[in-house]
């Protein structure tokens, strides 16, 4: 089996032999390829052809796979294809034309429906030490042994230097090449598939990298005058040719999701986007991926980072325009206030109640909800199977100034049952790189950077985090390669005790998710959940099916007991439990208990 995603951008192998290299440069005057074979020493300079609009075409016969090419601009600015497939050397050297039916699928791959979905989210490059494609494919089996199916890869697109978290990419469609080839990306993908793992690639859509984005030399238009992002100029999705820049980056989701046959997109801070269009690019491009899952013979799955959480963009019906899912920050938070007391910076809202916050998310998936579309009052909140929780994530560990996970912060006990909370409600679990192992390394941010632009991050970081560092523990240097070493999970932690009592306590919970929630997810009733408290830090948690079922959580959260309530009643059936036992006369510490009753017999 082969795969190709066609589109108007970039470069492509033509039938008959040769290639066409197309550029929108709306900027420029003058346009010509630089294409660099196997016999010259210098590369041939070939003027392009403008069909309008703002399009650059190349059409040669010199242009065969492998062979590298620039484009050059007003014949002075030398610049990478910013729809290259593969740079090898990053994006200020030469791209390569490369043949993406060069690679034979060897698994067909029917995907899964989303209620089966448990996300892994790992960084390549410190997911193993060696930080490949390959190396990372060595780990599948354990992570699907251990009852997850989904794995979701930090963003691929290609950056300048060899190794950062990767949302400072400049060349969408080019993975990192740090991390492997295209073909050994493919590899792994088909790997995942063969032993049933779905794989999600996060993408970023808001912003280009400061460093190897050459775009406002030649194609001001893809960014607007009157729209910013945290990062400067906003993407232009509204202006005049905003058209053609919505399409680039569709054109990337869809590119993701045919050629290299992801199951899905992670969309990263869509609440950056500003687009005053309707519909608007986000409508636009879930009706266009839906458009391609009629074809593509599986489900196409399509998930939000959202702080603004519109709970009228998702819908667990595969609705064109709409999305299936959205990274819940509001359940995270929650648990983190209450296991930890911290409450500076955006836990400051969650540290009011921090109970009745928690109470809310379990039970409505939001804690605070959003607004309606255009802002108009408070919006409704979303399904809760269209929640993706999380105990930590690359954002909540590394954004700290020593990347320190949970376990550091509210030991291992407060672990277990955050992680446990996060495995086991009608929400989509999703666990970050280690946690299934107890791993002790933190996830430090780190970014290859260099000259001004290093120095200004190094300023930059002592100025938001000079205030929790001192003399004994100096603050990690993100540019610093240590930094990014010392972020690399160590694969030994496994062995340990404390390891496999983590993974065996991961694998019984995926197990009794897979038996019983996930037969469930599609009848959970849209509405009408209900947690309420038991004493100072319990909750009782009910969840209503449409089978008459309900599955009820008994929490408590704090490190002194709680005393017991009335039990349920003797027809429920204990499904799960922690540090709990049928004899308790109180609920214990950081203890929980999973029941179900109720419905047909």
């Amino acid at each position: 089996m082969k795969h190709t995603h066609l589109m108007p951008f970039g470069a492509r192998l033509l039938p008959g032999g040769g290639a066409r290299f197309s550029l929108w440069a709306p900027s420029a005057t003058r346009v010509s390829l630089l294409l660099q074979g196997s016999t010259r020493h210098e590369p041939l300079e070939v003027p392009a052809e403008s069909s309008g609009e703002g399009w650059w075409h190349v059409d040669t016969p010199d242009g065969v796979a492998g062979c590298e090419y620039q484009w050059r601009i007003n014949d002075t600015l030398t610049v990478p294809d910013p729809a290259s497939r593969h740079n090898p050397r990053g994006p200020h050297a030469p791209c390569v034309l490369t043949d993406p039916e060069g690679y034979a699928w060897t698994t067909d791959w029917a995907g899964r429906p989303w209620e089966e979905l448990v996300f892994y989210e790992l960084h390549v490059g410190t997911f193993t030490p060696e930080g490949t494609y390959a190396s990372a494919a060595a780990h599948l089996q354990q992570l699907a042994d251990l009852g997850f199916t989904a794995i979701e890869l930090m963003p691929l697109a290609a950056f300048s230097g060899e190794w950062g978290w990767g949302y400072d990419g400049v060349l969408p469609f080019a993975p990192h090449h740090a991390y492997g080839a295209p073909d050994e990306l493919k590899a792994f993908i088909d790997r995942a598939h063969a032993i049933g793992l779905c794989v999600f690639i996060d993408v970023v859509y808001n912003h280009f990298g400061p460093d190897g984005n050459y775009l406002n030399a030649y194609a001001e238009a893809f960014f607007s005058t009157t729209h910013t992002s945290p990062w400067g100029a906003a993407i232009n999705f509204d202006q005049e040719g905003g058209q053609f820049v919505r399409e680039f980056f569709i054109h990337n989701a869809l590119y993701w999701l045919e050629e290299f046959q992801a199951d899905g997109l992670r969309l990263d801070a869509v609440h950056a986007i500003q687009d005053a269009s309707l519909p608007d690019v986000l409508e636009h491009l879930s009706a266009r991926v839906r458009a391609l899952e009629a074809t593509a013979r599986r489900p196409l799955h399509l998930v939000l980072e959202n702080e603004l959480n519109h709970g009228w963009r998702l819908s667990p019906r595969h609705e064109p325009g709409l999305y299936d899912a959205q990274w819940n920050d509001d359940f995270h938070h929650a648990l983190h206030v209450n296991l930890t007391g911290e409450a500076q910076g955006y836990y400051a809202k969650f540290a009011v109640e921090p109970m009745e916050v928690l109470a809310r998310t379990l039970a409505t998936g939001y804690a605070f909800a959003g607004t309606l579309r255009g802002g108009a009052a408070t919006g409704p909140a979303a399904p809760l199977g269209c929640m993706v929780n999380f105990m930590g994530n690359h954002d909540q560990v590394g954004n700290r100034a020593f990347g320190e996970r949970l376990q550091a912060l509210a030991g291992h006990d407060g672990a277990e049952i955050a992680l446990l909370l996060a495995l086991l409600t009608p929400a989509t679990p999703l666990v970050f790189m280690g946690d299934e192992f107890a791993a002790s390394t933190p996830f430090l941010y780190f970014a290859n950077w260099e000259g001004a632009l290093r120095e200004a991050v190094r300023e930059g970081r002592v100025r938001e985090f000079g205030h929790s560092t001192d003399d004994r523990r100096p603050l990690p240097d993100a540019c610093d390669i240590s930094t990014m070493q010392a972020s690399t999970l160590r694969w030994e932690t496994c062995a340990t005790p404390e390891g496999r009592q983590r993974m065996a306590m991961v694998k019984a919970a995926l197990d009794t998710r897979r038996h019983w929630l996930q037969p469930r997810a599609s009848h959970l009733l849209a509405e009408g959940h209900t947690a309420e408290r038991v004493g100072s830090t319990g909750l009782r948690v009910t969840w209503h099916y449409r089978s008459g079922e309900a599955l009820q959580l008994e929490l408590n959260i704090g490190t002194e007991p709680v005393d017991a309530p009335t039990p349920w009643g003797t027809a429920a059936q204990e499904v799960f439990s922690h540090r709990r036992s049928q004899a308790d006369t109180g609920w214990a510490p950081r203890s929980a208990r999973w029941l179900l009753a109720g419905g047909p017999a």
